[in-house]
């Protein structure tokens, strides 16, 4: 049988058109959305420590270098990030309607964003939104529904940002221990604290919450975004 040359060993012939062998795909597989969606999955199975550029070109399959034609750095990277998380908050309600049903729908659309992504949170708060276009689509339309609700320019940003604080801290609530309060052996020397979670935890009736209540993450959210929401509305001309 004649020897196959190395040229030849790289492809097959069937019926005269070459197949590609099998083996890491092309760099031209690759793209934004796939590299986003392999960095997601990465972070929610390792962490954010665990997103390094060899890893996700692992992910994907690819040869690292196939990876630096798309994206050229890690920051690059979590700009994707970024952008398709924050695509996901809901802005709509500043199309119409009041201002505080507006802010309230995009508060609990964000806060539940982050609350399925929260080891990217400190990442996420502190990264800059430069070249990011759905993150700056997002921010221009909250903007543009403060400054239509009579904001004054200089305090719409300061505003977002106080708002953001409490989001963020409050998408982690979500995934705390439900005894994360637990004083234990020492409820005795702590009275007062301790009366006070098991009010919260069981209602003025002393009952256990059923469903209609929901989580306590919830109850403290919508507590605290009903105080910003009052508090910030008194800062409208």
């Amino acid at each position: 049988m004649p020897a196959v040359s190395a040229a030849e060993g790289r492809s097959t012939s069937i019926g005269g058109a070459q197949r590609r062998r099998a083996g890491r795909p092309s760099a031209a597989v690759l793209d934004k959305s796939g590299i986003t969606a392999a960095a997601l999955e990465l972070v929610r199975r390792k962490g954010y420590d665990g997103l390094t550029m060899a890893a996700l070109a692992k992910v994907l399959d690819v040869a690292p270098s196939a990876l630096y034609n798309h994206v050229a750095s890690k920051q690059d990277v979590l700009l994707l990030v970024e952008d398709h998380l924050m695509s996901l908050v809901d802005v709509s309600g500043f199309g119409g309607g009041s201002w505080e049903d507006a802010v309230c729908t995009w508060a609990w659309s964000y806060r539940d964003v982050f609350a399925e992504h929260t080891p990217l949170i400190p990442v996420i708060a502190v990264l800059p939104v430069t070249d990011a276009p759905q993150t700056l689509a997002m921010y221009e339309t909250v903007s543009k529904g403060f400054l239509d609700a009579g904001f004054p320019r200089e305090r719409i940003i300061p505003a977002i940002v106080a708002l953001e604080s409490f989001i963020f801290g409050s998408a982690y609530d979500v995934t705390a221990p439900e005894d994360i309060f637990d004083s234990g052996s020492m409820a005795g020397s702590t009275p007062y604290f301790t009366a006070a979670v098991r009010s919260a935890a069981t209602g003025q009736d002393g009952t256990a919450p059923g469903p209609e209540r929901g989580r306590q993450a919830d109850a403290a959210f919508s507590l605290g975004l009903d105080a910003l929401v009052s508090g910030l509305g008194a800062l409208r001309g």
